[in-house]
Parts: structure tokens; sequence; C-alpha cells
């Protein structure tokens, strides 16, 4: 079956690839173990200039790789944009700072000597999700190459021009042939790469099913994986909070990347003093949005990535609906060419219904009124992930207790979740395990070795 590249604004077909024979896959994995074998003895400092230099790949090619976003998946134009400068920023971080995190660690056990050498692992499998094409291999790939690893992209099958497009990037930055190699493959492919014995780990970020299959594999064989998935983050709202900031933030939050984002915010947890006022304003934003054509810049909600997450927002909203919730504005597709659906606001969704413990991908909120931190911090736990929240207040006491309270991997305060190439991402509980970015990330596929000798011992 090929792999088909489709215009989710309009539904046309964009182009077709041929997966990877099975002999196709097997030269892309021995050219993936050649290449680590070499790569990984270059000097760091050398990995790191070649990461750099394809941030600077990047910029250079920005406003094509940003119409290739768009064209794949639906994202605006100038978010498409500023994804593509944030991959360039992410190489630059490690290009300054991959060596430094690196360095050998020196510990004082007088009279002997010991240190801890970082060592990378080898070929990292990464299984890559479309809501971010390039953030999200990036994110990954900048500190795993850094770190002396080879990777492997197999990449979601509704972005192969993405994903072609990376490798292509990584190959005019000048690293080796094979150190990062693209791999067009469907779903039934990645159970035989993971077994492979020239695979030493594997990154996903997806879905919580998905996220369980490949660590469930990876775990058979004792292989080292990450897992970053779903999310269904609160954003909470106290009366001490900057409120026009807080709400406008709010629509940000809830439709960023057309509500396609694991840390977008998905239930807005007010308090009862400021409730009526907030649902109000919240849902007179979301009805002004402007959905449409995601070329245009004047564009806020662009479509669906594809018809199937049409479908399954339709069902949760239908589902919602009649386990008593409300809505106060939108809860339809939108009818004509492609994935567009309403900017909603749903009130009163009981704890019986479906989607008050799944994830909503897409441009839908959930409002709920609490009477205080308490309540809040309830609210915000009564869920099965812990990705990212965001919290609204200048109470000092209310944030030292939301922070310790809140399960996630995330806390923003006044602020709306981001992910930053300084700052350690991950989430607990269904949202996955490890941690991407920072010197979190690049720690994690590397081998940390002790090396310990006797007295004044030079090794």
């Amino acid at each position: 079956m090929p792999i088909a590249s489709v215009n989710p604004a309009t539904g046309e077909l964009l182009r077709e690839f041929t997966p990877l024979s099975a002999g196709e896959i097997e030269q892309k994995l021995a050219r993936s173990s050649d290449a680590f074998q070499c790569w990984r003895k270059v000097a760091v400092t050398e990995r790191a200039a070649a990461v750099g230099r394809a941030g600077y790949v990047l910029e250079s090619r920005r406003e094509e790789l940003a119409r290739l976003i768009t064209l794949e998946m639906g994202r605006p134009i100038q978010p498409a944009r500023d994804e593509i400068s944030k991959c360039a920023s992410a190489c630059r971080y490690y290009a300054e700072q991959g060596p430094v995190m690196l360095s050998d660690i020196e510990i004082d056990i007088q009279p002997n000597r010991a240190r801890v050498v970082a060592q990378p692992l080898g070929c990292i499998l990464a299984v890559m999700p479309w809501n971010f094409p390039f953030w999200q291999v990036f994110r990954f790939a900048a500190p795993a190459l850094t770190a002396g690893n080879a990777g492997l992209l197999k990449h979601a099958s509704n972005v192969p021009q993405c994903a072609l497009a990376i490798e292509d990037v990584f190959r005019e930055a000048g690293l080796p042939d094979g150190v990062f190699q693209t791999l067009l493959i469907g779903s039934s492919d990645v159970r035989g790469i993971i077994e492979d014995p020239r695979v030493h780990a594997v990154t996903l970020t997806g879905s919580e099913p998905a996220g369980s299959d490949v660590a469930s594999r990876a775990a058979k064989l004792i292989k080292k994986a990450v897992l970053e998935l779903g999310g269904s983050d609160p954003f909470i709202v106290m009366p001490s909070a900057n409120y026009d900031e807080a709400v406008r933030t709010a629509i940000k939050a809830r439709t960023i990347n057309n509500g396609q984002s694991c840390i977008a915010a998905k239930r807005f947890i007010i308090h009862e003093r400021i409730y009526e006022r907030f649902e109000l304003d919240f849902t007179t934003l979301m009805k002004s949005l402007r959905v449409g054509d995601p070329f245009d810049e004047t564009t806020d909600v662009g479509p669906l990535a594809m018809p199937a997450i049409r479908d399954d927002i339709e069902r949760q909203v239908r589902d919602a609906r009649d386990a008593g919730a409300r809505v106060l504005t939108g809860g339809r597709r939108i009818d004509g060419p492609g994935n567009y659906y309403e900017p909603t606001v749903l009130v009163g969704v009981p704890r019986e219904a479906p989607l008050y413990r799944e994830e909503i991908f897409g441009p839908v909120a959930m409002l709920f009124r609490v009477r205080d931190m308490d309540e809040a911090i309830e609210l915000a736990n009564d869920t099965p992930f812990g990705l990212g929240s965001s919290v609204w207040t200048n109470d000092a006491a209310e944030q030292d207790g939301f922070v310790r309270e809140i399960d996630a991997g995330q806390v923003f305060i006044n602020g709306m979740v981001v992910s930053d190439p300084r700052l350690p991402f991950g989430g607990v509980k269904h949202s996955g395990y490890g941690r991407e970015l920072s010197f979190a990330g690049i720690r994690e596929f590397v081998n940390l070795k002790t090396v310990w000798s006797k007295g004044n011992g030079t090794v």
C-alpha cells in the first residue's frame, strides 16, 4: 500500500511513495550500523559542529520547509515558519552546549580516582508523529546525534515529504552517509526493526496504544525506550491572576497547531469568583477565530491533519453532549473540502463522559468551575495523563501549592506550556517516561560509564 501525502485543506493527493522493501530496510539498517561505528569515534566538538550546521541549513530553507509543513498537515504558515526556526535553535543549542554536557564528570573518592564518561548507545529508532513534523524529530535528533548515536526515523505516514526533507537537511549539513536516515515504512515494519540487534534503543512520540506496544517490544529485548505520549493539560486561573493576559493566552494555548498538540491546554479550570466572566470572554474569543486556508496569513485555525481526526472529535463531542455536556459555541464540522472543525467550547462535561478522561486533538475546550485551590488541584490530577500544566495566580502560597501538588512533567506559572531546548520535556503517568531536550535529553541515549582507577591512576 503506497504512503500518501494529502493536503488536509483540500483533500488533494500531493504525492505517493512506495514503502521500503525488506531488502531496502536491511540495507538501511546495515548502513546505520556501519555509520555509527565511524560516527562514535568522531570528536564530540566535530559532531556538535555538524549538528550546528543543520541549524543553518534549516534557516536557509525556512520558507520552503515551512510550506511543506503546511501542505502536508495543515499548520498555518507563520507557525510553520516558527517551527523551522525552533528546530534551528535546538541545533545551535546542542552545537554550543553538547560538548559541555557530554564532558567527563570527575568524582572525588580520594585516594583513588573516578570519573563518569558519556558514550553513545548506538542506532536509535525514532517513531515520530505528524503534528510537529520537524520539531518532534529535531528535539530527538539534535541531542542524540551530538552524543554520537545514529538515527533511524520512522515518521508518520501522512508526512513523508517532511520526513525525506529532514534527512536531506542533515545530508546538506555534512553528516556522514547513514548517520541519519528516513525509513518510509508502515507501522507493521516497526516491530522487526525494534527487534533487530543493530538497533539499540527506541524513542516514540504518539498515542498511548502505540507507546505501550513499542515499549513492551523494547522491554522484551531489554532495550532503552523513551516515550512522550498524550496529554490533557489543565489551565488553571485563580482570582489573583492577570485576567486579561490569562484569557488571551488560554485561546492560544487551546488552538495552537489547530488544537493538535500534546501540551495544548484542554481543560480550563476556573475559580468560581471569575468563572462567569471567563466563560463569556473565552467563548466570545473562540467564536471570533478565523478558520480557513492555512496559507492565508490571517488564518487562526487551519484544517485537522486527517479525516479520521475530525471523525474522532465529532464522536467525542457527540458522546459528551449525550452524557449531559453543553456546547456554548461550535460543535460541528465545517462543510466543504478539507478537514475543518469549528472552534468549540464545552461546559458541564460529567466525569462519566469518555471525553472527561480522553485526550482531544483539535480546537475543543472544556471549562470547569472550582471553589478553591484544593478543588482545582484535585480536578487537574483527575486524569490518566501528566504532561504539562499552566497555572495563573499571583499568590505566592498558591504558586507553591500548585507546583508541589500537580502531577505533571511541567508546571508553567502565568504562562503557556511550551517546549524549549534548554528545559527538560516529558511527562508522568500515561503521558510516558524519559525526558527530551536540555541536559536530560542528551543523556537518555548514552552509556554513563563509571571509570575507577586505584590511587592516582591516569586512565
